[in-house]
This record gives C-alpha cells, structure tokens and sequence, in this order.
C-alpha cells in the first residue's frame, strides 16, 4: 500500500529544521532513518501533509564526549554506526553489543537512535539500556533545549515525553565510574525482543545494580526489590554469589510486572524469561 501524498521537505540545519515543524505545525512530522514511520505511512496508520526530512543535518550525527565526560550520541547515529564507533566500543561496550544485534542489518544500516526511541514501540532493545545506563534525551525546539531523563522519556505505547514541536537531538549518557560492567540480553521470536534485561553492576558506585527490563510491558521498568538487594552484597562478590542473593528477588518481582498474551509470548513465558535474561546479563557483568 502507498502513503498518502505528502509534501518532503530536506533540511540543512538544525535550526532550518525546526523552525520548519514550528511553521507547519502538527501537520508535518520529522523523518530520520524511516524504517518505523515508513511502515505506519504506508498501512495509512499515520498520516502527514508534509515530512521533514532530517539526514542531512550532520549536526544531529556526531558522536563526542562532552565536558564532563558525558558521551554524547547523535539523534540521526544508525545502530550500525554506533556498534562500530571507537568511543561507544570503549567506553560502552555493552551498548556497542546490543548495538551490533539490533533486528537486522537492514535495520541497523538505516535505524536510527532518535528513531527508534521516539516512536516507542515497546518491544525495543535501547530504550531498556539507557534506562540502566541513566541517559539523558535531550529535546529542541526554536526556543532552546531540555533534557529529559531516559527513565521518563517513555510515557505509554507508542507515547513519549516529546512535545510536537520538539525534535530528539541527542542521547546523552553520563561517565561510567571505573571497573564499572554493563550488559543487555534480550530474547524473542521475532526480530523484536519478547523480554530484554540490561544490568550494570558498579563495584565503585552509590548504586551497587541498576536492573531493567524491557518489552514486557509498555516502557522500561525497573527492577526494584533486586537492586536494593544488591546494595548489601560485597562489590566484587562472584557471580554465583550474586545470583543466589537475587535469584528468588528478581523472580518474585518479576511476577509481579503486569503483562499481558501477545504475539511474543504469553504472560507467564515473558516473566519467565525476565529470571532467564537477567542471569545472563549479569553473569557477563561479572564474569
């Protein structure tokens, strides 16, 4: 099936780009790597009189540390760019991986970052991942910028923080202290994951674990009960220690996540598989 007819527009700068949303409007929406918002065009689940189309603001492309040692990615950084990326590869390894295993190379080739978080589709890898990491999204508009913590930045299905005249120009994600370890594990039977889990354990932190879960419901939650647990284990426990003090957490809190049958899984499989991949995760923190 075609879009509806459409008007494109090509944008050259940040501010071209915004100050054309803010002339056209709700009518118009902005366009990065497409391979979400073409799909909802097409089915006519969507539909815009005019597109901007924003790959050619290379501002929106740059990956940098920033002067607090922030790693700042760009909005328009396709999976594949960041998966190779010197900087995430050393000091993210764990994002570079997950990077490395999005869908499908099609996907990581063309999908973009900025893409994939405001379109919230709830089955996604990196949403759960800069929840743990603790990003920050930062917004623009013509009269300036805000950031939005990662962990607030999806509201609902398909819903985000992002107010419409407002275009995502950036992920930034703070300093990891050092000996620091992450790691993201999904599963599923499609190329979105049925559960994805991200953990980062940090030995030198106030925050002994930051443990998320993903796709299970609308947005990222967090594993509560299991991080405040890990706050009393010695910071370099092995990893069977760790285990059998947060197994039987992270398996009762996870029944307690209120999901639901769909075409991933059923409920009862995916609080399964929250146990499953949280292990994993972990067990390549601290391996």
């Amino acid at each position: 099936m075609r879009p509806a007819r459409f008007m494109l527009h090509r944008p050259t700068s940040l501010r071209e780009a915004l100050a054309l949303k803010a002339e056209l409007g709700e009518a118009a929406t902005f366009h990065a790597g497409g391979t979400e918002l073409l799909v909802a065009l097409k089915a006519h689940v969507l539909q815009y009189d005019h597109v901007i189309d924003i790959k050619q603001v290379q501002e929106l492309r740059e990956i940098r540390l920033l002067d607090d040692g922030a790693l700042r990615i760009g909005s328009l950084s396709t999976h594949h760019v960041i998966a190779h990326d010197p900087l995430v590869q050393r000091l993210l390894p764990g994002y570079a991986d997950l990077s490395d295993h999005v869908a499908n190379i099609r996907v990581r080739v063309a999908g973009t970052l900025g893409g994939v978080l405001c379109f919230a589709e709830p089955h996604a890898d990196a949403p759960t991942m800069l929840c743990a990491l603790d990003a920050r999204i930062v917004l623009a508009n013509t009269t300036g910028q805000r950031n939005v913590p990662s962990r607030e930045f999806h509201v609902g299905e398909f819903a985000t923080a992002r107010k419409d005249d407002e275009l995502l120009v950036s992920i930034d994600v703070p300093p990891q202290l050092p000996g620091d370890r992450s790691a993201y594990r999904p599963f599923g039977h499609t190329e979105r994951p049925a559960v994805g889990v991200a953990a980062v354990w940090s030995p030198q932190g106030s925050q002994r674990l930051r443990l998320w879960t993903g796709a299970v419901v609308a947005v990222p939650v967090a594993l509560c009960k299991a991080q405040e647990v890990a706050q009393s284990l010695p910071s370099q426990a092995p990893f069977d220690e760790v285990w059998r003090a947060l197994e039987p957490v992270i398996t009762a809190e996870a029944e307690q996540i209120d999901a639901h049958d769909d075409l991933h899984g059923s409920a009862d499989y995916k609080k399964h598989l929250v146990t499953v991949l949280a292990q994993r995760a972990l067990q390549e923190c601290l391996q």
